[in-house]
């Protein structure tokens, strides 16, 4: 049995995608309107608007995912302890929300925009594995893919509709008025976490007996499990390959002088590519398999690097690199996900799926911080290189990973 094929139907997929899947959608679509108005803008406001250095830039963008970490676990763990997975979600989104406030006091101060910025990423961290919890114990396991799919498109949609929607209000109020962007983008994070209170359910069949509550005891359980290991190994090399989508739009910009004022167009442009192969990807991959489409997604990653370090100019360049960062994220996001959640017990799920998220988070906090340094102290055709030749590793050591013989336990074995 490989961890390549565990999760491959033996039918065909059939069924409709649950309402609780489209309702974690809507609310997911909504926050990221909210989130990428924000991100959007950020680099080029760190960068260019309070002079920082890409080292700067990498440690913060390293802090801005590696936050999430402990309390993706945190999150994961008491969603599982408390059987409360919509609760703790519904906190997450709060906590996000409430940040954007904390931008906006925040001003110019370096250290308060860490800090929120902070804030804001730890909200992302507590909710992620509950929810991603939610859509699988929403779904049978051989139509996974397409549920993961389907969030993803709607949550892409939010991210394509974010950066346009800064844009449209930067145009309006200023160049200049970062706190509209901030203001506005709350009022749409507060609206997300309203239908998350009145449409997301939360499915209570699957938790353990009383006379077994969750533990760290059990939650560390998961760690003997070969499969679940080699996973986890998979997810840090994922973190590892990816240098940050901020980086790569600041390479294009510096590359072809791009206006600042269209910045958050670069971001729109991966969202579009993100948004029109999520399903298919997902749908792809519960048809073939998950391990073909993860490898497809990691050779998109390896193409955003190598054509940056090409000769290519132009447009051409621009779509070139936002098409396959676009393919990377549809190819890898959820479908890592789907791919984790039939060798995980119900009971535990959120519990797991947040140790894979926090060791690909972690793995891109150092890779981010390395990315910063190796462009500052040496250029930026040996940072990419770097990072073209540890995603080349990543690929292949993903390849030999996914296809080791192990015994897989039963998803519903908690011990």
């Amino acid at each position: 049995m490989y961890l390549s094929t565990i999760d491959r139907p033996r039918q065909s997929v059939k069924g409709a995608v649950a309402a609780n899947v489209f309702a974690l959608g809507t609310v997911s679509l909504i926050t990221d309107v909210s989130a990428e108005m924000v991100t959007a803008i950020l680099p080029v406001y760190l960068v260019v608007g309070l002079s920082l250095s890409p080292a700067a830039y990498g440690l913060i963008d390293g802090v801005y995912s590696g936050a999430t970490v402990l309390l993706r676990l945190a999150g994961g763990y008491a969603a599982d302890r408390i059987s409360g997975r919509k609760s703790v979600a519904g906190a997450g989104y709060a906590m996000s929300a409430l940040a954007k406030l904390g931008l906006l006091a925040a001003g110019a101060s370096v250290p308060a925009l860490a800090a929120a910025i902070t804030a804001d990423r730890a909200g992302k961290g507590l909710r992620t594995a509950p929810r991603d919890a939610l859509i699988t114990l929403s779904t049978p396991p051989t139509g996974l893919g397409r549920a993961f799919g389907v969030h993803r498109t709607m949550d892409t949609i939010g991210a394509f509709a974010g950066p346009l929607v800064a844009l449209g209000i930067l145009m309006l109020a200023g160049a200049q008025r970062y706190d509209a962007v901030f203001v506005a983008s709350f009022c749409i994070a507060a609206f997300g976490v309203v239908v998350l209170v009145l449409f997301v359910r939360d499915d209570r069949a699957s938790l353990l007996s009383p006379s077994r509550p969750v533990s760290p005891r059990l939650a560390l359980g998961l760690l003997r499990r070969a499969p679940i290991r080699r996973l986890l190994a998979v997810a840090c090399l994922f973190g590892l390959s990816t240098i940050g989508d901020g980086f790569v739009y600041l390479l294009l910009q510096r590359r072809e002088g791009l206006n600042l004022g269209w910045f958050p167009l670069l971001a729109v442009g991966t969202s579009l590519g993100y948004l029109v192969l999520a399903y298919p990807m997902g749908s792809l991959a519960d048809r073939l398999g998950r391990r073909p489409v993860l490898l497809i997604g990691l050779l998109s990653l390896l193409s955003v690097y190598l054509v940056l370090l090409s000769p290519m100019r132009g447009v051409a360049i621009v779509v070139a690199v936002l098409a396959c960062l676009g393919l990377f994220y549809a190819a890898t996001d959820g479908v890592l996900m789907a791919l984790a959640g039939p060798l995980l017990p119900e009971s535990l799920r959120a519990t797991g799926l947040a140790l894979v998220q926090s060791s690909q988070a972690l793995a891109y906090f150092v890779s981010s911080i390395l990315f910063g340094l190796a462009w500052s102290y040496g250029s930026q055709r040996l940072a990419l290189a770097a990072a073209a030749l540890t995603t080349l590793a990543a690929l292949i050591l993903t390849r030999i990973l996914t296809r080791l013989p192990v015994a897989i336990p039963e998803a519903s074995n908690e011990s």
